[in-house]
């Protein structure tokens, strides 16, 4: 589950998940919905796989979202499914998308960053919490 929250310039994102592997997924479906408006008619007929090293939560949400902003920006991919494996040394992902087709795609914000400030992934009482913020 995600929500977007305004902030100044920017836009928040707030995602909540069970588990750490469905809040990395959660995350990258919030971000593809902040730039699209009809995120669930974006089709699943590529895949791109990855996989970032690291310990920390936090750094990882934002390497991983990141990689996805880069992908979107260079060859025009956007994602709709998301399969993460969070562990103690890094991520490993696959998303699934197709690339942006604007008589299909009504694109809504332009994201231009991913950034640190107010970064947080934290347990939470009812599983994971995850706050972004992203400049438009």
């Amino acid at each position: 589950m995600y929500e977007v929250f305004e902030h100044t310039a920017d836009l928040g994102l707030r995602i909540r998940a069970k588990d750490l592997n469905t809040l990395f997924a959660d995350a990258a479906r919030a971000l593809f919905a902040v730039i699209v408006e009809n995120l669930d008619d974006v089709r699943t007929t590529c895949e791109w796989a990855m996989t970032i090293g690291g310990s920390d939560p936090e750094y990882l949400l934002f390497d991983w979202l990141n990689e996805l902003l880069f992908k979107f920006d260079k060859e025009h991919l956007l994602f709709s499914d998301f399969t993460v494996t969070v562990t103690s040394t890094g991520l490993s992902a696959t998303a699934r998308g197709e690339p942006l087709d604007t008589t299909r795609h009504r694109l809504d914000h332009e994201v231009k960053a991913i950034t640190y400030h107010g970064l947080v992934v934290r347990q939470a009482a009812e599983g994971w919490l995850a706050e972004v913020i992203v400049d438009i």
